[in-house]
């Protein structure tokens, strides 16, 4: 238990130090991307932190400290909430900046600017988790610095299945932000907490469920087992097919490449009046008596014309 509350501290001084450096960079920083490209290192930072110690958990705590998956994944919940709440619209995941980008929402500079954000946060995630680790604070850490070097490897399936479960998770949870970027944030990050949770459950054992190329990058790429490759393919060629997956099917195309729908037929703008036709020239000589009663071509059986013997 002692090890649990050491976790617990570490999760909350994490998001109070990247809650600190928020305000601050809102505070000194000119307003505009400076402030933007700040939100994305904290939250980055703040994820990668985060999940780094969780994975010393999941890793070690079921036979070290004798946590359950129950435990780690009301924990999991409760730190996504924790960053739906604190984030401030930072994205801290590069499939979420490329979408940005897909739907002509953000430009190539600015993009690429956000995704070596994420990248130094990443980095700055990394560099604080193992100084916390080199103080041994709980025996989880001990055991985790004895074991740095020989790191296991996230990936323990299959490459086709990795990228399948990757690929599907990461377009089920685009798919969720992208109904959901419009509600208000107070229903919009239990939702999304309760997908990870979701999808972590199921596709955990498989590939760790990062669905996030950079936070998969720092944690596993490192890490023996799998090639360069074998990795890129699972942890980032699958949640950006993913991404693409997902846009094209809420938006019906990808607004950056095409203008028209590819899925779904467009609806014309001007609709046909559903109303009588107009009346034509031969209508038109008509007298209006004679339109009262029946038409002079259309008599009833065996009615005589006017005048007629």
């Amino acid at each position: 238990m002692a090890g649990l509350n050491v976790s617990l501290s570490f999760f909350l001084a994490t998001i109070a130090l990247c809650q600190a450096t928020r305000r601050a960079a809102k505070a000194l920083l000119p307003a505009g991307a400076c402030v933007s490209l700040a939100l994305e290192v904290a939250g980055a930072a703040q994820l990668g932190a985060c999940c780094l110690e969780l994975r010393v958990l999941a890793e070690l705590g079921p036979w070290a400290g004798g946590f359950g998956p129950d435990l780690l994944l009301t924990l999991l919940f409760l730190l996504f909430l924790a960053h739906g709440a604190t984030f401030d619209g930072a994205a801290a995941n590069p499939t979420w900046s490329l979408q940005e980008l897909l739907l002509a929402e953000a430009s190539l500079p600015g993009t690429l600017l956000k995704l070596a954000a994420q990248a130094l946060g990443m980095q700055a995630a990394g560099a604080l988790t193992r100084l916390f680790w080199a103080w041994e604070l709980s025996e989880l850490h001990v055991l985790q610095n004895l074991m740095a070097e020989h790191c296991s490897s996230a990936l323990r399936t299959t490459v086709a299945h990795g990228a399948l479960l990757e690929g599907a998770g990461a377009f089920l949870l685009h798919l969720a932000l992208l109904r959901l970027r419009h509600s208000r944030p107070a229903c919009r990050a239990p939702a999304v907490a309760l997908l990870v949770t979701s999808m972590a459950y199921a596709a955990g054992p498989f590939t760790s469920a990062f669905f996030n190329p950079t936070l998969a990058a720092s944690v596993t790429f490192h890490c023996s087992g799998h090639t360069l490759l074998e990795y890129a393919q699972v942890y980032w060629l699958g949640p950006l097919i993913g991404m693409v997956l997902a846009v094209l099917l809420y938006h019906g195309r990808l607004p950056r490449l095409f203008q028209r729908k590819l899925l779904y037929s467009q609806k014309n703008k001007y609709r046909t009046p559903k109303g009588k036709l107009a009346p034509g020239p031969e209508d038109t000589q008509i007298p209006a008596e004679g339109r009262r009663g029946q038409e002079p071509g259309r008599r009833r059986a065996g009615q005589q014309p006017p005048g007629s013997p």
